[in-house]
Parts: structure tokens; sequence; C-alpha cells
């Protein structure tokens, strides 16, 4: 039994010699040192080469991280999480609606501080509090496994965005994608986190949406905008954001060069944040995706943004559902594009606009210049559901057919759209390769077909197929 003496002082060394306040900041540091030496003693007891005794090794490491978490909850005096404890060795960690508090929170952080699995750690409503966040903080601060944190809906308000702006400045951890939804962030804390968004260059993906940042709150992310090179993807939507602060927030995106998704939908831009963003569009060559739906922005809105679209090269999806826009707008949009052979664009969301047969000609004009366009509108005038289904064809079936009549595959066929022959392409690829192809699908069968092999990431997967047979 000498092999287990170095054990004992890990396993007696109990709260009563070393009680540490709740609010310990040593306590982090202290129970993830002695998780090492619990996992290194562990491991040296299993010496033999077999394979089986190699799972051991392994197993003894999980129980070395399950006994660091079941301590960490006795000394913060909560309930071991039953999920965290089964999933201690998966990378995704959904710990959402979990109830835990400043101290369940200090526990797993305890836990996670040596863990090098979880590299998405989900942490949305849990009543953090100051004392949770601080302790994800300290944790982060050693953990360079973790890569993706969601701590929404914890009303962190202005503290919590202090220490959250204190981190970031700190450009020190392996996190790029941080979600901060529905915290009750004001200007005051848009103030804090755009100073420290300024000069960080890690954070790739950010979550600000749900909050209650006004016009002041504008101009803070414009400024920030402006300086920052490392956000890829920033959601504002649904904030306070009228004219001055859709003007500022514009002025920061007009140079901005790394931002490629922005959505700043359920916002109040109106026709001048509307000129502001045409004038972006026509500047900005980095941004691929803009959602501005819902902003109270009419045709004559809609004619600055094409004023922008005439001659932008990087923008691919523009979502404007939900403004009220009729379909004069709606033909100013695509007739920029008409005019702009060097557009990118593949998908328009007007859903909420009816449009009529002479809008569809003048769009299968468009597409014969942008065959990876689709425009999503509500129906159109005059064009009843029965006259449709009449028209309507399973592209599945039509492709079939094709495929029996050149005895090839179906999964042959859409190996053969793709140029190097792999079994996923770019929508806007697969869709340009559909509409040119030599099977007759319109508009929406091709739309049909891509709803049914998208893999939800911005490509289509004909590994699906198996789902969408006739």
């Amino acid at each position: 039994m000498d092999n287990d003496e170095p054990l004992e002082p890990e396993t007696q060394d109990e709260p009563e010699t070393e009680p540490a306040p709740q609010n310990s900041d040593e306590t982090l540091y202290c129970e993830a040192e002695a998780s090492v030496g619990v996992d290194k003693d562990k491991a040296a007891r299993e010496s033999s080469e077999t394979d089986l005794e190699i799972e051991d090794t392994e197993k003894s490491f999980t129980t070395g991280q399950r006994e660091l978490y079941l301590e960490a909850c006795k000394l913060m005096g909560v309930v071991p999480v039953s999920y965290f404890l089964r999933n201690m060795e998966e990378s995704y960690m959904n710990l959402n609606h979990h109830g835990l508090g400043p101290n369940g929170t200090k526990a797993i952080a305890i836990a996670l501080v040596s863990n090098t699995s979880v590299v998405t750690l989900e942490l949305a409503d849990n009543s953090l509090m100051e004392e949770g966040l601080l302790s994800l903080v300290e944790m982060l601060q050693e953990n360079y496994y973790l890569q993706e944190m969601n701590v929404s809906d914890n009303d962190l308000g202005l503290k919590g965005a202090r220490i959250i702006s204190e981190f970031l400045q700190r450009n020190i951890s392996s996190l790029w994608n941080l979600q901060l939804s529905g915290n009750n962030f004001r200007d005051e804390s848009a103030e804090l986190l755009c100073q420290a968004l300024s000069a960080n260059y890690q954070i790739k993906t950010l979550d600000l949406s749900h909050n209650q940042f006004s016009d002041k709150g504008g101009e803070y992310v414009g400024q920030m905008l402006a300086l920052n090179i490392g956000l890829q993807s920033l959601d504002l939507s649904w904030n306070h954001f009228h004219v001055r602060g859709a003007v500022a927030l514009c002025s920061g995106l007009r140079v901005n060069t790394t931002l490629q998704k922005l959505d700043l939908s359920m916002n109040g831009f109106g026709n001048e944040g509307a000129t502001a963003l045409g004038e972006v569009l026509r500047l900005n060559n980095s941004l691929v995706y803009l959602d501005i739906s819902c902003n109270d922005i009419t045709n004559d809105g809609v004619s600055k943004i094409s004023k922008g679209l005439e001659v932008n090269e990087s923008l691919k999806v523009l979502k404007l559902f939900l403004n009220p826009v009729s379909m004069d707008g709606a033909v100013s949009l695509i007739l920029s594009l008409k005019r702009n052979p060097k557009s990118k664009m593949e998908e328009i969301d007007i859903s909420n606009v009816l449009v009529s047969e002479q809008f569809l000609k003048i769009l299968d004009g468009v597409c014969a210049i942008h065959p990876q366009l689709d425009v999503l509108y509500k129906s159109v005038q005059g064009f009843s559901a029965k006259k449709a289904l009449l028209q309507w064809t399973n592209p599945m079936k039509l492709i079939q057919s094709y495929a029996d009549q050149h005895k090839i595959t179906v999964l042959d066929f859409f190996k053969s759209l793709n140029p190097k022959g792999m079994m996923t392409m770019p929508v806007g690829d697969f869709r340009k390769a559909m509409i040119q192809d030599m099977v007759p699908l319109n508009l929406p069968q091709v739309r049909e077909l891509i709803k049914k092999l998208d893999d939800k990431t911005g490509m289509v997967n004909f590994s699906l197929l198996n789902m969408a047979k006739p």
C-alpha cells in the first residue's frame, strides 16, 4: 500500500483544515492543483502495458476530475449536477437553466480549471451574479481548451460588464465565441465593453442582443468597430438603436475590415439609418451577411440601400423582413443587382412583401446574370394556391427522371455539380449550378431542394439524399 501514501494528504485535506471562505480567490487554484496531483498519482499506479490497463488510466483521470468537482461542491455547500458529472469528457457542456447560482458556478469553474475536454460551455439563465462570473473569468485564465461560452440571460448588469471588460483587455484566453445576450447591459456597460473590444483580437463571435443599448451605446459600438481587428460576427438585435445611434454605428462600419456577419434586426434605424447603411455597403468590402429586419425602413430607405448594392462586391445575404416595403422597393433592390455584375448576393429576404408576376419576370432577368440569387417574398398577386399546385412538381422526381435517362445515380448527378466531386458545396454555388443545369427546375423548386439538403452551415450535403427521396 506504499503506492497509496501520496494520496492520503489529498483525501484528508478536507474543508476542516482549509475552510476557505466562499468568495476566496485562492480556492479555484488550490483545488485545481490538487486535481493535477491526484491525476498524476493515480496514473502512476497504473503501470501495466495492456490495453485494459490503459483504459483504467483514462478512467482514473476522469475519476480525479469527478472527485475534484464533488469536493468543490462540498466546499461551496451545493448539490452536484449529475449532468456535469456524466459529461465531463464531452466537448459540449450544456448547463443552461440549471439554477446554479454563484456557488454552483464556482464549483463548476473549479472542476474546469484542469479539464481538457470541454470546448463549449453553456451557462445561460443561471443567476451567476458577480461572484459566479468572477470564478469563470479566473478559470479562463488557466484553461486554454475552452473556446466558446454562453452566459446569456444572467442579469449581469454594469458590474458584470466591468468584470468581462477587464478580462477581454488581457487577451489571454482561448475564448473566441462569447454570448452575452439578455444581461441588462445599458450604455454604461456598452462603454466598458467597447473600450475592451477596441484592443481585443481574440473574440471572433459576440452576441449582445436583447440588451438596453440606446443611441449613446451605438456611438460606443461605432468607435469600437473602427478600431477592432478581430470580430467577425456581431449580434446587436433587439436593442434600442435609433437614428443617431445607427449613424454613429455605421461610421465605424465604413472603415471596419474584418466583420463579416452583422445582425441589427429589431431596432429603429429608419430611413436615415438605411441611408447610412447604403453608404456602408458602398465602401465596406468585408460584410457578407446583414440582417436589418424590422427597422421601420420604407421604400425610400430601401432605395438608398440599393444604391450601395450597385457597387458592393461582398454581401451575400440581406434580410429586410418585416419592414414596411412595397413591391416598388423590392424592384429597386433586384434592379440594383442587375446593374452590378460583380455582386455576390445569394439571398434577399423580403418575405412579407406581396409581389406581382411582372416582378417575377424582372427577377428571372436578374437571375440570368446572377444564377446564385434567391429572393424570398410573401406570394404573387392573383396567383392562387390551386394554380401554384398545378404547376408544382417534386424536384427530386425531375432529377430522378434525368438520372434514369442518363443511366447514372441521383448521387452521381449531385456530385457532378461540384467541380471537386465532393459530398458538400456552398448553397450559393449549388443554386447557381442547379439553375444552369439541364434539369428544368424553377427557383421555388431549387429552394425546396436546398431546404432538404441544407446542413445549417451554409452548405448543402448530398449525404442527406436519403431523406429527400420522392
